[in-house]
């Protein structure tokens, strides 16, 4: 009984590990629908990767936004949350904001929402689904880079593009 336990564990283990490899994996997919509560509008890497006048938004923390982020974005953070950053942005404009892959990402657009940015999108898939659909990202210093923070080892599994950073 314990062996059939064990060998069907682990092949579980690489099934899901197999398909969490997969760019736009339903594993992926049936991940971030559960995570998500899907209060704001969301976006794909494919709608907005060529658009020129959206703002980025970061909602990682500061150690993730230094290994990488999307050029030009703007840090927020997300436990030490702050929107200052924001006041100088037009809020009319689109506002597309991110984190690792989607929930904390979320949260920080109900709050944009909340302060009068009306059109805010959240990015489906987060900075994950970006690099995995080979986006770039650059470091604070804008010098083009293959790293970003895999923020730990669980969620790392769903970046399977670039060189992961915990």
């Amino acid at each position: 009984m314990k062996l059939i336990i064990t060998v069907s564990t682990i092949l579980m283990g690489l099934f899901f590990s197999a398909h969490a490899q997969e760019v736009g994996s339903k594993a992926y997919d049936i991940m971030l629908q559960g995570l998500l509560s899907h209060s704001v509008k969301e976006v794909s890497v494919k709608e907005v990767k060529d658009k020129k006048e959206v703002v980025f938004v970061d909602a990682r923390e500061r150690k993730e936004y230094e290994v990488s982020h999307i050029e030009d974005a703007i840090f927020v953070g997300y436990d030490s949350l702050d929107l200052s950053a924001m006041n100088q942005v037009d809020k009319s404009k689109e506002i597309i904001v991110y984190c690792s892959v989607g929930y904390r990402s979320e949260k920080v657009s109900e709050k944009l929402k909340e302060i009068g940015f009306t059109n805010v999108s959240n990015l489906y898939g987060g900075i994950f689904e970006w690099k995995n659909q080979d986006q770039p990202v650059v470091t604070p210093l804008k010098k083009p880079t293959e790293k970003i923070h895999a923020y730990n080892k669980m969620w790392g599994i769903w970046l399977n593009k670039g060189k992961k950073v915990y």
